[in-house]
């Protein structure tokens, strides 16, 4: 493998100054580390929602370099003990990650959701993310 890493520091620099993301309050910010950041969800499903964001300015999980999925699995990880010392009724957890329109990113700029779930918040969670499409749920 000859692949040439030189660049690729300062890739992580990248942003985008009309980004939601790569804008953001630092008021926002709960955690961070060099590659990636933690912040509340704006329009939570259920409280506590929290994402993972790495700090460059990239639109698909699938084009971040190892380091930023390590540095977002780090966080992801930090986040959930957080947020079950915060709320001891979480005993659940969704990870999910929208990557393109079809499947309902609207920010693009790539970030993780982990989102908080309790006993009885909804009637019947068997099947969890496969609930994303309609009756694919239930199996």
């Amino acid at each position: 493998d000859d692949t040439d890493f030189r660049d690729m520091r300062d890739s992580y620099e990248t942003r985008a100054s009309d980004c939601v993301f790569c804008t953001l309050s630092t008021e926002r910010i709960v955690a961070e580390n060099e590659l990636a950041l933690v912040i509340r969800d704006g329009f939570p499903v259920s409280p506590l929602h929290t994402l993972v964001i790495p700090k460059r300015h990239i639109e698909s999980y699938f084009d971040l370099g190892q380091a930023e999925i390590n540095a977002c699995t780090a966080l992801l990880k930090l986040a959930k003990a957080s947020l079950e010392q915060e709320d001891t009724a979480i005993d659940g957890f969704n990870v999910g990650i929208n990557n393109g329109d079809s499947a309902g990113q609207t920010i693009p700029h790539c970030h993780i959701h982990l989102i908080p779930r309790r006993s009885g918040d909804v009637p019947q969670p068997r099947g969890g993310i496969r609930n994303t499409i309609p009756g694919k749920g239930n199996y």
